[in-house]
């Protein structure tokens, strides 16, 4: 099955089973809402694309974490665009959570996403107790305390910000999730995994820096100018907007080099290769010419 069907169809039945007999209807369609129609996908496709280069041995095992991964990144957008956060009334070019269904919703949403993630896991848990429970531990450590994305969130509470320590955590810390995921959902090795996510993390995060600075609102499909509005740390301002094109393209390079030899090494040089071209907008790629 393709990888795009493979999540698509693995997020659908966690929804489902989320908008049983019993659940609220408006908060049934605030979870669906929040999770479809979804964006690029590219955390779970790269915990796939991770699990198909190490042999891709245990397949529903790799669903369940790439489904944890993007339920765990979507509970995050719905809390990232609340009034007390970014207070953000768009997301992927139509209104945000709060701004569809409300606050208390919204913030209800974003919690039971984060429960469900831990349930897809659950699931799977006898089937494959070893790797689940490792694919659990790296899943909850990437979203918590100290380094993952509650983190991240919360070094914008902060005075004083290390750039790199931020995106890390905010960013970074969901795409080291998926890629050491991918390779525990099949038992393989994943050191080298880790740093592939971490350059991969830091890119993203650049590339978001950069849109919100100079790139168009209906292409980025958020409110632009909020990090400077809210005087978040940003690679733009700390870089500048040619340093900070560098320093994207420096990260993708350096995450296609750590890729360890495997039998998927290309075809996963290549998803990056194609990530990397659609997260450098039209408009930046002129800047970096």
């Amino acid at each position: 099955m393709e990888p795009t069907q493979r999540i698509e169809q693995a997020l659908e039945a966690a929804i489902v089973s989320a908008q049983g007999p019993g659940c609220p209807p408006g908060f049934a369609q605030a979870l669906r809402y929040a999770v479809f129609p979804g964006g690029a996908r590219v955390r779970p496709r790269l915990c796939l694309a991770v699990a198909w280069a190490c042999g891709d041995t245990d397949p529903e095992t790799t669903n369940a974490a790439a489904t944890a991964i993007e339920l765990l990144h979507c509970a995050s957008l719905v809390h990232d665009d609340l009034p007390c956060f970014d207070d953000s009334t768009l997301r992927r070019g139509r209104p945000s959570v709060h701004c569809a269904y409300g606050e208390r919703l919204a913030v209800l949403a974003g919690d039971a996403l984060i429960v469900l993630a831990f349930e897809v896991l659950g699931r799977r848990i006898e089937a494959a107790p070893l790797h689940v429970s490792r694919v659990m531990a790296t899943v909850a450590r990437c979203t918590g305390a100290p380094v993952g994305i509650c983190a991240g969130q919360a070094w914008e509470c902060e005075t004083e910000v290390d750039l790199a320590d931020y995106h890390r955590a905010k960013t970074g810390s969901l795409f080291v999730a998926a890629t050491v995921a991918g390779a525990e959902s099949v038992g393989a090795p994943t050191d080298a995994w880790r740093l592939v996510g971490e350059r991969l993390g830091e890119a993203y995060q650049v590339a978001d820096d950069l849109g919100d600075a100079v790139v168009s609102t209906r292409e980025m499909g958020k409110p632009l100018g909020r990090d400077s509005s809210l005087g978040r740390p940003n690679a733009v301002q700390e870089l500048g907007v040619a340093g900070a094109v560098r320093r994207l393209k420096d990260l993708v390079a350096s995450a296609t080099d750590a890729i360890p030899p495997c039998q998927g090494a290309a075809a996963l040089q290549t998803l990056i290769a194609g990530e990397s071209r659609r997260i450098l907008p039209e408009e930046l790629a002129r800047l970096a010419a």
